[in-house]
């Protein structure tokens, strides 16, 4: 059984950057992770995914340029670099990491078979 616990979120303001790690506990080195968010009043939303080498990522148009994905899968970790952030970025972030080994990448929830608690991150004007 993978758990998943995210963590580094938080308050920053318009302009600012955080970074959100989530650390796996079993075997996740080789299954693809994403990072998914959900404001208040909105379904959850694809943000960011990467592949198990890390060669492949894609983001979300809205995040595009301003974060970014990585994951050491030494560590069993994986994170997200969240740079210019805006006020409508405001969210709970979840990491996800797919149920099995694969060389792709994920962009949908159904795809994710273990999920995080969800860290808040909240951008101010």
């Amino acid at each position: 059984q993978v758990q998943l616990v995210e963590s580094g979120g938080g308050l920053a303001q318009a302009g600012g950057s955080l970074r959100l790690s989530c650390a796996a506990s079993g075997r996740t080195f080789n299954n693809p992770m994403g990072w998914f968010r959900q404001a208040p009043g909105k379904e959850r939303e694809f943000v960011a995914t990467i592949n198990w080498s890390g060669g492949l990522t894609y983001y979300a148009d809205s995040v595009k340029g301003r974060f970014a994905i990585s994951r050491d899968n030494a560590k069993n970790t994986g994170y997200l670099q969240m740079d210019s952030l805006k006020p409508e970025d405001t969210a709970v972030y979840y990491c996800a990491v797919a149920g099995s080994a694969s060389s792709a990448f994920y962009v949908k929830s159904y795809e994710y078979a273990y999920w995080g608690q969800g860290t808040q991150v909240t951008v101010s004007s």
